[in-house]
């Protein structure tokens, strides 16, 4: 009684097609498909580029900073 049958999964399948039609979506997935291949990319980018932060930052803190703007 708690679970679904197929026939369930089916009806509702069928009334969403009815209500929102198959062009939009084809339309919804396409832009969620790209919507992930977006994050996974700014993903891959965020870990190629964090040795080249760590290798920036090495050494360098705030205090250093401020010390180095004080005596110029």
């Amino acid at each position: 009684m708690g679970s679904f049958s197929i026939w369930h999964w089916l009806i509702v399948l069928a009334i969403v097609v009815l209500i929102f039609g198959t062009k939009r979506l084809r339309n919804l997935g396409s832009d969620v498909g790209g919507a992930v291949k977006g994050f996974k990319e700014a993903v891959n980018q965020g870990k190629s580029g964090n040795a080249a932060l760590d290798d920036d930052a090495k050494g360098q803190t705030v205090d250093n900073d401020i010390r180095h703007k004080e005596k110029q």
